[in-house]
């Protein structure tokens, strides 16, 4: 039987007579109210149980300390901290039992911040409510709901504060670490806060190590984006994010250039400068029931600080609110602005291969063969100058303008030139169905062009994507509209030359366009800087959009006529095969499918019920088939 001494919280006296007192049956030795505490004079064989609040209880505890007095604590309304901290249940009748049942107590670290005691854990900056709830929901609706609501929290301004953090290494040196972060979070082990307990597993509450969790995204979207996945994440799948850097060890000093605002078990404070230390084994206590202390860890120092901004990253990031995307550092793009300056400047190659393809592309068009168009699109070289250009547009780089400009236009110059030749040459003027297709432009195509230069800017910013399949997707919007274009020159078919021509001009600004927002997203230039280029790419697109917005609003009223009149019952037949030769007079092409020969008379009739089906006059070509 254990003799125990009863630390109560005097204000709510009556709680603990009604509660907490018939618990312990005959355990209990005497009540002591902690205002009276300091007038008793305890011996090594009394074992004290507190029934504090979490303030009591930080005052309280270096008196424990120093006095090696053993206790278990019991979990009082207003001890939240303490409850995480030393793993004790929220059920008073489970807590006591536990206590009651333990034999050996536990010696366990215990964390300070400038010389006071932190009993669960250390918040400094910008609350980690970003990553995480608050974990006291109950039901899968209220945490996906309170997920949800984190997630929306994380679309405000936001600016990072400069952080210099030092901190013991195993060979005891001092390692010093000059970063920029959003906020840090230290606790003592794994179990001491609803964010550390997720994503911290080697850790054990006795073994003289503390852990500090440093938030430093380089920009929203890496916000943005774990927050969405950590809506529908499952518990085992928790992971830490890759902007979250991981110290664990036992001293760490935390100093800033500005005062740095932070809270030590909610209780808020500034100072200039954290010093943090584990005095290992401060305490004897009959650990909580969900503290988790037959685990062995490994008692080893860890720096996962390889995500964390330094040097002129950092300095970027201090200047202004977390950007959207990230920004590439000069290092970091220095290889690339290199390749695309050299994509830039006119060569022999391009020019050769330029020729070819669009020699290729015509023939492929002439034929109307689809997979030798398809070759052509391969060959062409296409895609570096304009991903060049599309670089230069958006950091406002003159020569890379230029060269880019002069490339291109060779390049369209040499294709032009070719496509016309053989035209003139090939003794072929009708428009197939591979030439008719690149006459007609609408938004369709402005989509396929943004793709493509989605696809090629990606491909340059990434070493690891193949650029071929990038280029091949750049081809397909540029060489075939390019060799059409000049078909209709050579021809002398200026309806043909200019609907090929806008669609070459939508692909080229579409590219140069989307190209550039990517590289912005990627981090290649700070909005500031790239703002003029991209108002005047999106000039030039939204001017073209004008025509081509025109040109999809018939193809759907195409589409929809003949999704009206395809499979129509009349009383001559069943239509089949209808398709629109012009809009403007309406004149259609189509079968009716009929039992028995169809005269002029019932033929004109036919025309008579189309035309009441769609309430417009038409002109018709009309193919009879009969069903035998």
């Amino acid at each position: 039987m254990k003799s125990i001494t009863l630390i109560y919280d005097d204000s709510i006296l009556e709680e603990v007579e009604k509660e907490v007192l018939p618990l312990f049956e005959n355990n209990l030795k005497i009540k002591v109210a902690y205002k009276d505490y300091r007038t008793f004079t305890f011996t090594d064989d009394d074992f004290l149980v507190c029934y504090l609040s979490d303030q009591q209880l930080r005052e309280f505890i270096d008196d424990i300390i120093e006095n090696h007095w053993k206790v278990g604590f019991l979990p009082h309304p207003k001890m939240k901290e303490g409850l995480q901290g030393f793993g004790i249940s929220s059920d008073l009748e489970v807590a006591v039992e536990n206590i009651l049942k333990t034999d050996e107590l536990l010696e366990v670290d215990l964390l300070y911040a400038n010389g006071e005691p932190v009993l669960n854990k250390l918040i400094i900056g910008n609350t980690f409510s970003l990553l995480y709830g608050s974990g006291v929901e109950k039901g899968a609706f209220a945490k996906l709901t309170g997920r949800i609501k984190n997630f929306f929290k994380s679309f405000r301004k936001v600016k990072l504060q400069d952080y210099i953090i030092e901190c013991k290494t195993d060979s005891e040196d001092l390692k010093k670490i000059d970063t920029a972060g959003l906020g840090i979070l230290v606790v003592q082990h794994g179990k001491s806060s609803i964010l550390s307990r997720r994503i911290i597993e080697d850790s054990n509450p006795n073994d003289g190590l503390m852990h500090c969790l440093i938030l430093a995204p380089k920009s929203y979207w890496e916000i943005v984006k774990f927050g969405f996945t950590s809506i529908f994440r499952k518990k085992s799948k928790t992971s830490m994010p890759d902007y979250v850097a991981h110290i664990k060890t036992d001293w760490v000093k935390i100093s800033s250039n500005s005062v740095l605002d932070f809270a030590a078990d909610g209780m808020v404070a500034s100072s200039k400068e954290i010093e943090l230390e584990v005095k290992p084994k401060a305490l004897g206590i009959v650990p909580g029931k969900l503290l988790d202390t037959n685990k062995e860890v490994e008692k080893k120092r860890v720096f996962k600080i390889q995500n964390l901004p330094t040097g002129e990253l950092k300095r970027e990031l201090l200047k202004r609110f977390l950007p959207i995307s990230n920004h590439a550092t000069t290092e970091e793009f220095k290889w690339l602005f290199s390749a695309l300056r050299e994509n830039s400047t006119l060569s022999t190659s391009y020019m050769v291969l330029m020729a070819l393809s669009t020699i290729i592309a015509t023939f492929g068009l002439f034929g109307d063969s689809s997979p030798v168009i398809i070759g052509a699109m391969i060959l062409a070289p296409l895609m570096s100058p304009i991903i060049s250009l599309s670089m230069g547009v958006l950091r406002q780089e003159n020569n890379l303008i230029k060269n880019s400009l002069i490339t291109i236009t060779y390049g369209l110059a040499v294709g032009y030139l070719f496509a016309v030749l053989i035209t003139w040459i090939t003794p072929l003027n009708t428009a197939n169905s591979e030439i008719v297709a690149r006459i007609r432009p609408n938004l369709l195509d402005l989509g396929i062009a943004a793709a493509s230069g989605v696809a090629g800017a990606y491909a340059h910013a990434k070493k690891e994507v193949a650029k071929t399949l990038a280029g091949v997707a750049i081809a397909v919007a540029l060489v075939p509209p390019l060799a059409v274009s000049g078909i209709g020159l050579g021809w002398g078919d200026w309806s043909v030359f200019f609907g090929a021509l806008l669609l070459l001009g939508t692909n080229l600004a579409g590219m140069v366009l989307a190209g550039a927002l990517t590289f912005l997203f990627l981090g290649f230039s700070p909005f500031r800087l790239a703002k003029k280029g991209l108002m005047i790419s999106m000039f030039f697109v939204v001017l073209i959009s004008a025509p081509l917005g025109f040109g999809f609003s018939k193809m759907v009223k195409e589409n929809k006529l003949i999704q009206r009149l395809s499979g129509a019952e009349i009383p001559q037949g069943k239509l089949r095969e209808v398709r629109v030769i012009q809009v403007n007079p309406m004149r259609l092409s189509m079968t009716i499918v009929s039992e028995s020969p169809l005269d002029t008379f019932e033929l004109e009739e036919v025309k008579k019920e189309v035309q009441e089906i769609l309430g417009e006059e038409i002109e018709l070509e009309l193919s009879v088939a009969i069903k035998l």
